[in-house]
């Protein structure tokens, strides 16, 4: 059976290590733990968001969201309190982040192989459900 919370913490893992790989190289090497989870919440928005568009395509309905729309505040609070308890208010990440740095190589490549499928599927259906609600809009 998959732990969802332990997926999610690998999920957190393989964008923190690229992160922190990446900003070694060009020497901002600070902050990597909330430069994480502002890509996770930049990916939870845009899977909200691209959900927002099909339902709106689907449906043949007109979202008006602006800042202060339940429709985006509810999901967004969600979310963030989601973030604020699994990667902020505790360190419980570090002791995960410890445990899969010890897997094994071949497990470790699979793991990113599906991270990194999961993150470009997210980013590619965002700007998709983007155009195709953009395209819509214009028939109309």
């Amino acid at each position: 059976m998959i732990n969802i919370k332990k997926t999610y913490y690998y999920f957190f893992y393989k964008i923190y290590k690229s992160i922190e790989y990446t900003s070694t190289l060009v020497g901002g090497n600070f902050l990597t733990d909330f430069k994480t989870g502002l890509v996770i919440l930049t990916l939870e928005l845009w899977f909200l968001g691209s959900f927002l568009n099909y339902y709106s395509i689907i449906y043949d309905i007109k979202l008006n969201i602006t800042a202060k729309s339940p429709i985006l505040l509810i999901p967004l609070f969600l979310i963030c309190i989601l973030n604020y308890f699994s990667f902020i208010h505790t360190d419980i990440w570090k002791k995960y982040n410890n445990e899969f740095d010890n897997l094994p190589i071949s497990k470790n490549k699979k793991g990113s192989f599906i991270v990194w499928s999961i993150v470009i599927f997210i980013v590619l259906n965002f700007f998709i459900s983007a155009y195709l609600l953009q395209r819509y809009v214009l028939k109309m």
